[in-house]
């Protein structure tokens, strides 16, 4: 079967994350595909970004050649710092997590189950390294936890699933899944489409996850 649609590509995912980041919110930008979401915020809108490793304030990527090393994001990548930016210990950003004073979080993941549960930090697989960092602290402390990931792995499986199968990051945390074919909403009734991209039906998005979706 010709597909009749065209997933959406990195920068245009972070770009409709970005999207529904709202004016004046502290926002945590998760390790991977998440930290590009800053490149794309609105223009006229102030968000906060912070960073887990200890940094509050932090603006888009630097251009090439004027990065800073001694200034990075959790992921090691370098970060600007905007003005009235700050940095401090990292035990004082992870009491900013739990405390709830981040109103959004954007994570990766390998799986997301229908009602919100988020298993992002192991595959349990013999020879995987579990990389649970902050993961546990933002999923549960921020007041919205958002998903960012392709819908698909590279074998064709949905990484929305009824149940997860892999270990366990948090209970019931995530609100939307941002994907490269739709966008999601989760609560106990199950899966919600918010979006889909131009050309992919309602009933192939089904056949994709696996699962009956709500409107």
């Amino acid at each position: 079967m010709t597909k009749t649609y065209q997933p959406r590509t990195r920068e245009a995912l972070a770009a409709r994350v970005a999207q529904d980041i709202h004016n004046g919110a502290y926002v945590n930008l998760g390790i991977g595909m998440p930290t590009t979401v800053a490149n794309h915020l609105p223009a006229g809108i102030e968000v906060v970004l912070h960073s887990e490793n200890g940094i509050l304030g932090m603006g888009p990527a630097p251009a090439k050649g004027a990065e800073d090393y001694d200034l990075v994001n959790a992921g090691k990548q370098p970060v600007t710092l905007l003005p009235g930016g700050a940095y401090f210990h990292h035990a004082d950003s992870f009491s900013m997590m739990r405390g709830g004073h981040l109103d959004i979080c954007v994570l990766g993941a390998f799986q997301v189950s229908a009602t919100g549960d988020l298993a992002n930090w192991s595959t349990g697989e013999p020879d995987s390294i579990p990389a649970v960092g902050g993961a546990m602290d933002l999923a549960i402390g921020a007041k919205q936890t958002w998903v960012m990931m392709s819908l698909l792995t590279r074998d064709g499986q949905s990484k929305l699933v009824p149940k997860c199968t892999y270990p366990l990051t948090g209970i019931a945390c995530v609100k939307r899944v941002y994907t490269d074919l739709a966008t999601f909403a989760c609560s106990d009734a199950g899966l919600q489409v918010i979006d889909r991209v131009p050309g992919l039906t309602h009933e192939e998005l089904e056949r994709l996850v696996g699962m009956s979706l709500r409107c």
